[in-house]
């Protein structure tokens, strides 16, 4: 883009400098004082280490787009637009600086610092690129007003931001072309003379007649106007959600890289706070989230609560947070007796919503920016228990059974070793020297459905000759329900316990039937000195078979759909090992669950202590997951966790078909194929 003449007396780089300087100035403004300012608010967390792994990842999910597009595999091509954009975006950057900042003091700049050819292949490229972004910008702009995809159904994704923002690029690709056009009709010269869309266009304007002095005239009233849209960009960026552009990159270097599933260890003695009920008992992470955050409606997409009709919405949560934050402003020095003017919680954001989280990570796996959704609603839900003492009924049974009898089971009939009944399992007080211990967990040893699949745990086992034991009636629960459902005082009592039990048998590899037991024992018993090597049995017994200690032979004439536990898979990533397992079944016939399998995984509605909370609105989410599940015609559902079992099992019997379908563990079908 050649700049016009001077403007008037005054020199051109003076004018174009001074606005800069101007927008600038009330760009860093507003940055510090809506951004900067009150991010730092937050409690401090130590995201500084791995700096080039961190480094690495950043440039991968920011300049790289590499979670942008994550869905296109899925059919979803909005990614590429944005990506397009996005590119495009970094390319004009660069060009404003090279063809118009520096340009406006020096002309020759762009051919001394490119020579003429460069001038002319970047000029040729943007030229291009404007007409390409145009396209794109029209298809965005009618999938988002008038085609209208579920995931921007929601009222921030139809926000006039967005819509300004279409308007402001548009004009600026406009303005590209034009100046280009206005260029070749009044008879300029050079490299960017020779671009294509503008020499065609200024052709196409001479031969109108439009002549030399008009041409001129427009030729400087679009280039001024290309400028004042770069300067307007710029002051608008801080009030908006586009703030996410320099935000995203940010946040995504002080990303997490912690192992999915674990939850942060609360300091009991020296925390100001339990958990987070003000802006500044978040972390600066989790307050940076929202100027992250896109608002590109993809975590609430995916949300199985969301989607079932709950209050809650993930990406209402981060923004809800940002907007209490900018609303109240700055509130001073850190007091941890500190008073908001106006609430967040019932305020803001509805109780309710946080209580809707099931913990299975759809929104974190979803989100494009890095935003961790779950850890802020856990550690509002840590506020509500622990300062407020709010617990919905059916959560505090659970948890007073917990803290009663060291089990979530209120009112089971069962002790924890009734399961075992005749298979003469060894408990570690019997046989200390044991190479496995078998955790059992609370549910697969208490509750009456989910003990088939202990017992289809150990009689594998058994078959494949494996030295274990169980710890029997010194097992207790480990603790996941309380520290998902809030408490994490009584989280870490029954940490502990078990991991003292433990320590004194020496123990040193677990192996679980439980995502839930295995996430909290491999990835959080850690944080309290608890280090072993655990194993879910999906992985433990995929060994098993690879080793050729057991063998299943007995046919099973099965169709199978098999749903992935969001512990096992999305928090640890174990896909491929309980599928594997499945295919060594002769006779079984494996399918998946549509695109909601593996990392698109739908939860089964039992995840973030919801085993034992009800719903509060809206379909029950297993039955949302049994629809899909019958969508697949296959007579069994199965799965690798207990939770998931009753969950599935429930959903079928609701839709009056537990004579037709069925949910099993595969490790029970597993058992039966060994015709033990």
């Amino acid at each position: 883009m050649v700049p016009p003449g001077d403007i008037g007396s005054l020199p051109l780089w003076v004018g174009v400098l001074g606005l800069l300087g101007v927008a600038l100035a009330i760009f860093h403004y507003a940055f510090y004082i809506r951004v900067v300012k009150l991010v730092l608010q937050g409690r401090g967390v130590a995201r500084f280490d791995q700096p080039l792994v961190r480094l690495k990842g950043a440039l991968l999910i920011s300049l790289g787009q590499q979670k942008v597009l994550q869905r296109v595999k899925y059919g979803d091509y909005a990614g590429i637009g944005h990506a397009i954009i996005f590119w495009g975006f970094l390319t004009f950057m660069l060009s404003y600086g090279i063809f118009i900042f520096v340009a406006s003091v020096k002309r020759e700049f762009p051919e001394w610092l490119l020579t003429e050819t460069g001038v002319r292949v970047y000029s040729s490229y943007l030229d291009i690129l404007s007409a390409v972004l145009l396209v794109v910008l029209v298809w965005a702009f009618v999938r988002r007003w008038v085609v209208k995809p579920s995931r921007l159904r929601f009222d921030l994704t139809r926000h006039s931001d967005a819509l300004i923002i279409v308007l402001l690029i548009t004009g600026l690709m406009v303005s590209t072309l034009l100046t280009h056009a206005f260029w070749v009709t009044q008879g300029g010269e050079g490299p960017e003379a020779d671009v294509y869309i503008g020499k065609a266009l200024g052709e196409m304007f001479s031969d109108w007649g439009i002549g030399e002095s008009a041409a001129t005239t427009l030729h400087e009233v679009f280039w001024w106007s290309h400028l004042a849209i770069i300067l307007i960009f710029t002051v608008y960026i801080p009030f908006t959600k586009h703030m996410h552009m320099f935000a995203a990159p940010v946040n995504a270097f002080f990303r997490s890289l912690e192992p999915k599933g674990a939850l942060e260890l609360m300091d009991l003695e020296n925390t100001e706070k339990f958990g987070a009920g003000r802006v500044q008992d978040f972390t600066w992470k989790q307050l940076l989230d929202g100027y992250a955050c896109a608002v590109c409606g993809r975590c609430s997409d995916a949300c199985p609560a969301n989607l079932t009709g709950k209050q809650l919405s993930p990406m209402h949560i981060v923004e809800g947070i940002k907007d209490h934050m900018v609303a109240i402003g700055h509130q001073g020095d850190r007091d941890p007796e500190h008073v908001e003017p106006s609430p967040l919680l019932e305020g803001r954001l509805g109780e309710s919503s946080i209580w809707d989280c099931l913990n299975c990570g759809a929104c974190v796996e979803e989100c494009p920016v890095t935003v961790e959704h779950i850890p802020t609603i856990m550690d509002m839900r840590r506020y509500l228990v622990l300062e407020e003492s709010k617990v919905p009924e059916s959560a505090m049974n659970a948890l007073l059974s917990l803290e009663q009898r060291g089990h979530p089971w209120r009112g089971t009939q069962y002790s924890r070793t009734d399961w075992a009944e005749g298979l003469e399992v060894p408990t570690l007080a019997d046989k200390p020297d044991a190479e496995v211990l078998f955790w059992v967990g609370c549910t697969p040893a208490l509750e009456q459905r989910s003990q088939a699949i202990a017992r289809s745990m150990a009689k594998v086992l058994k078959a494949a000759k494996v030295d274990f034991a169980i710890l029997g009636d010194e097992e207790t629960c480990t603790g996941d329900p309380a520290r998902r459902m809030g408490n994490e005082y009584l989280f870490q009592i029954l940490a502990q316990q078990n991991i003292d039990t433990m320590n004194s048998y020496n123990v040193s590899k677990v192996v679980t039937t439980c995502p839930h037991c295995f996430n909290t024992m491999k990835n959080e018993y850690p944080q309290l000195g608890g280090n072993f090597e655990v194993l879910h049995y999906s992985q433990f017994v995929d060994q098993l078979i690879n080793q050729g200690r057991i063998k299943p032979l007995k046919m099973m004439d099965v169709t199978m759909a098999y749903h992935d536990s969001c512990f096992l898979g999305r928090h640890n990533g174990v896909y491929d090992e309980p599928r594997n397992v499945a295919k060594a079944i002769p006779g079984l016939k494996l399918v998946e669950m549509g695109s909601r399998c593996r990392e698109r995984g739908f939860c089964c509605g039992a995840g973030g202590g919801h085993m034992w909370i009800e719903e509060s609105q809206g379909e029950r989410v297993n039955h949302a997951r049994t629809d899909q599940f019958l969508d697949t015609e296959a007579d069994t559902v199965g799965v690798s966790c207990p939770f998931c079992v009753q969950m599935m099992t429930e959903g079928i019997q609701s839709k009056g078909l537990d004579s037709e379908k069925e949910a099993k563990d595969v490790l029970e079908i597993l058992a039966d194929s060994l015709d033990l």
